[in-house]
């Protein structure tokens, strides 16, 4: 079933926001959902059909990278991230890009609202002093046991970028423990000892995983927010 937002298939306009990238060169919607592919052509995007067995994002993105044999560097948009920002795509594929050894990226913002933080919908990751990922949960990530510290949450925001290399290497490990733990397929990568460079960014992505986050970001669309 093809959600609206704002009048448009949710995916056209995580698709629109990708168009705007300056640092990309084709943008694929990738989908087991016959429906959705015939809408993407409808708009106007290239879509591709995988198969609907893919155990993770991830592993349908490898699929559709095995047709695209030109490009060394993949980002994966997740389609419930309407507010994606362009810049931060852009951001993402430059790093890659500029540094083979990033493996895998993600992006991060500032979490503030003490209700997201303990809200199981919201991905929460910590990071090093290199920006190199430590780990990602559903839980309240850290704990704050001192306030003193005065610690800053990060929510995790759907977006990852991978080497071509790399990215085959991921879907050939099994899902992991703590990946169907807490069903955050970039814990695969953690278990295995690869870390994923975290970027930081000031701009609000939030990603549509509830009717009350979608009621929400159609009135933002709106601007009625």
């Amino acid at each position: 079933m093809l959600h609206l937002i704002a009048g448009k298939p949710l995916v056209q306009h995580v698709w629109e926001r990708c168009q705007q990238c300056q640092a990309v060169d084709e943008v694929i919607i990738a989908t087991d959902h016959e429906g959705i592919v015939e809408a993407a052509r409808g708009f106007g995007a290239k879509a591709m059909l995988t198969s609907p067995e893919h155990p993770s994002g991830t592993d349908r993105i490898a699929e559709a990278a095995r047709a695209l044999s030109d490009f060394d560097t993949i980002i994966n948009v997740q389609g419930d991230e309407p507010l994606i920002s362009p810049a931060l795509i852009d951001r993402l594929a430059l790093s890659l890009q500029a540094d083979s050894k990033i493996r895998m990226i993600t992006a991060a913002a500032p979490l503030v609202d003490p209700g997201l933080i303990t809200d199981p919908n919201v991905v929460k990751v910590v990071f090093d002093v290199h920006g190199d990922s430590l780990y990602f949960s559903r839980s309240p990530l850290p704990y704050v046991r001192n306030a003193a510290a005065h610690t800053q949450h990060y929510r995790h925001l759907g977006i990852y970028g991978f080497q071509r290399d790399f990215l085959h290497q991921f879907i050939a490990w099994p899902p992991s423990r703590l990946e169907q733990t807490e069903s955050l397929e970039q814990l695969r990568a953690l278990e295995n000892g690869v870390r994923l460079r975290v970027v930081l960014t000031d701009d609000l992505s939030p990603g549509v995983d509830t009717p009350e986050q979608a009621v929400a970001i159609e009135k933002h669309l709106l601007g009625k927010a």
